[in-house]
């Protein structure tokens, strides 16, 4: 069967089989584990800035602290592109194995790691090595899932499918920020800094041989297969196609991805701690980042079912036209010192954040084709990533610091949506929803 790369013949049925529910479930459980080895990150930062970078300066500990945040993003495109050329020619599933591992183990040895008091200096090191193995694994885990998703996915429920699996990345916040929740209210201020903060980060490991169970009942989707028989006949090197033939769209990926990391990390990795630094306690802070974060998991499906229906374009300029707008007085709200106003920005937020999503969630793989999908996606992703999540924690808290103005980081977001929104108005970013890989196709 022949068809155009934008063609709708040649539908997937919309019915789900079993194969493809086992895939979308483990394709979100390892989504799920990779983002909550991030998040508890991001929620522990006052924790892990007095235990590993004590000093004179909360400003100081606090940048070093999200130094190291960042540190493990900077390390994904190299995973990324180890796993994506990997995945490109033995297949998703088996180097998918390897990253929840891997993101797993690194998290745990996280909570066994001694403090500063304990081995001084040795303790911020060990926690540096930890992040970039975390960041390593995840720079294939964060792309190789969605796109053993996409590729088991219903032609006309892309978006959706996607989507769920996306929102799996937010109800770490919701099961973390409610497990430290507990602990704090549980355990003496002395118990928790000993090692209450440790338990959420060993339960890691238990989680991603749950997700390895899952994933054992997959299997790789017929379009790969084809493209594996197809590679049995002719060289094929994953790496020098990806960059020779997807250069322009790669580009493209890192700066309509660059936005949704900028925003999901200011809202997952940096709000609590942000929270904090603007008057409200920490379970204030958790609790309200918590409510937000699982806003955020219920909505961004529908996002999904609406992209699927007007397209990815449309829901990308909209999202990056409410984040220009909304951005400045989403962080004033948040930086109100009120708990229902802090609630209420964070939701303003949100709304924003899975506008956008409906769209940029299927854009980034669905733009490629499968032969090279893997590779193109986790470089341009794990870079977008990088340059914009990994430094959003940061940047937040420099900016503040700098400046004396809470809304600072606000008005840094709206500054990026409205350079993205520009893009994509002006620029050639094509229409994905649909699109039939041709090569498969035939």
């Amino acid at each position: 069967m022949r068809t155009s790369e934008h063609g709708t013949r040649g539908r997937a049925p919309t019915r789900p089989t079993g194969v493809q529910k086992r895939v979308l479930a483990g394709g979100s459980v390892g989504q799920f584990i990779e983002f909550y080895d991030f998040t508890l990150y991001g929620l522990s930062a006052v924790t892990l800035a007095a235990l590993f970078f004590p000093g004179d300066s909360q400003l100081a500990s606090m940048l070093s602290t999200f130094a190291t945040f960042g540190v493990a993003f900077f390390v994904r495109p190299l995973g990324g592109l180890f796993f994506g050329a990997l995945g490109d020619r033995i297949g998703r599933r088996k180097v998918l194995y390897t990253t929840l591992l891997t993101i797993g183990g690194a998290t745990t040895l996280i909570g066994l790691l001694p403090t500063y008091a304990t081995i001084g200096a040795a303790a911020p090191a060990l926690l540096v090595l930890c992040r970039l193995a975390q960041g390593f694994s995840a720079g294939g885990e964060s792309v190789g899932a969605p796109a053993f998703v996409f590729e088991h996915a219903p032609l006309d429920r892309r978006g959706f499918w996607l989507c769920i699996t996306i929102s799996a990345t937010a109800l770490p916040s919701v099961v973390g920020g409610t497990l430290i929740f507990v602990l704090s209210q549980a355990l003496s201020p002395e118990d928790f800094l000993s090692y209450g903060w440790r338990i959420p980060f060993l339960l890691a490991l238990p989680l991603a041989f749950i997700g390895l169970w899952i994933r054992s009942r997959t299997e790789e989707s017929p379009a790969f297969q084809q493209v594996l028989r197809k590679a049995e006949h002719r060289e094929h090197s994953p790496v020098r196609e990806a960059f020779r033939e997807n250069k322009v769209r790669m580009l493209q990926v890192i700066f309509v991805m660059g936005l949704t990391a900028l925003g999901f990390y200011f809202l997952s990795g940096y709000f609590v701690s942000y929270l904090q630094e603007t008057g409200l306690s920490r379970e204030a802070s958790l609790v309200t980042n918590a409510a937000a974060m699982l806003l955020y998991a219920l909505l961004l499906p529908v996002g999904g079912i609406i992209g699927d229906r007007v397209g990815r374009k449309p829901m990308l300029i909209a999202g990056s036209l409410a984040l220009a707008v909304l951005a400045v007085p989403s962080f004033t709200l948040v930086t109100s010192g009120s708990l229902g106003l802090a609630l209420l920005g964070q939701s303003l937020f949100v709304l924003c954040l899975i506008t956008y999503g409906g769209g940029c969630y299927a854009f980034f793989v669905e733009i490629f084709t499968t032969r090279t999908r893997f590779t193109s996606a986790a470089v341009s992703y794990n870079v977008a990533y990088a340059a914009f999540g990994g430094t959003a924690p940061f940047i937040g808290t420099y900016l503040v610091g700098s400046t004396g103005w809470e809304s600072a980081p606000g008005w840094y977001m709206a500054a990026a949506a409205l350079i993205v929104l520009v893009l994509l108005v002006t620029t050639r970013v094509p229409e994905t929803r649909r699109r039939v890989d041709v090569e498969v196709a035939r």
